[in-house]
């Protein structure tokens, strides 16, 4: 499922008026941490994220294993995103890092149909648009489209980026990197790129009727 846009402007709410900048730096390739889930309870809601609905909150969840904190998502027929508002610099820190593992895809799920797009795993980068409107790149571990298609929704508002697809690599973690400035540049035709104003996954399985599990680690944004 790809959230609807008033979603996507729910879980913007009070962002670009409360949203700190970060200021966290890792030596590690000159990136800043996100999030690494390292806050809040082992089998807890993670702190400083939303959903849009409260029956979401139970499908996401910190987890721990073998001293690597996560994003745990258990989606039983829900479509719910959680998102953190989080600004930073694009002309900076253009590349956002995070490292992810489906565990579950939702059965018969092709994100092409729009009876059955739903995804295992999927994070997007949020961007405030005009006249309150909401855009976003979202990149997916699809469990058939192949790597590189391009898809779109919500009127266009919402670019798709298919990284990943297959089944052969679930329950593996892998780290993705994705140049965020230039795919909103490529996608939406804009030179100008406003600053991204938060992250959001979605582990989602209620077009299919089925469920989907995936795991979400390590959100950072790098220089190039």
């Amino acid at each position: 499922m790809v959230a609807p846009r008033a979603l996507t402007v729910l879980l913007l709410t009070g962002i670009l008026l409360t949203s700190p900048a970060v200021d966290r730096p890792s030596s590690a390739a000159e990136c800043i941490v996100l999030d690494d889930f390292s806050r809040g309870r082992v089998g807890e809601f993670p702190p400083d994220w939303k959903t849009r609905k409260e029956e979401g909150r139970p499908v996401y969840s910190i987890r721990e294993e073998d001293g690597r904190r996560f994003l745990h998502a258990e989606s039983r027929g829900l479509g719910i995103q959680a998102g953190r508002e989080v600004v930073w610099d694009l002309g900076t820190y253009p590349i956002l890092v995070w490292s992810w593992r489906p565990v579950e895809f939702p059965k018969g799920s092709d994100e092409r149909k729009s009876s059955r797009n739903d995804s295992a795993v999927s994070v997007y980068a949020l961007f405030p648009g005009s006249f309150g409107t909401v855009k976003s790149v979202k990149y997916i571990w699809s469990r058939i489209v192949p790597i590189g298609t391009r898809l779109s929704s919500s009127a266009g508002s919402t670019q798709v980026r298919v990284l990943r697809s297959g089944i052969d690599q679930s329950g593996q973690w892998i780290e993705e990197r994705a140049d965020v400035r230039l795919d909103y540049q490529k996608y939406f035709g804009e030179d100008q790129v406003p600053k991204p104003a938060g992250i959001a996954v979605l582990t989602d399985s209620d077009d299919t009727r089925s469920t989907a599990q995936g795991d979400y680690a390590d959100f950072r944004i790098c220089k190039p």
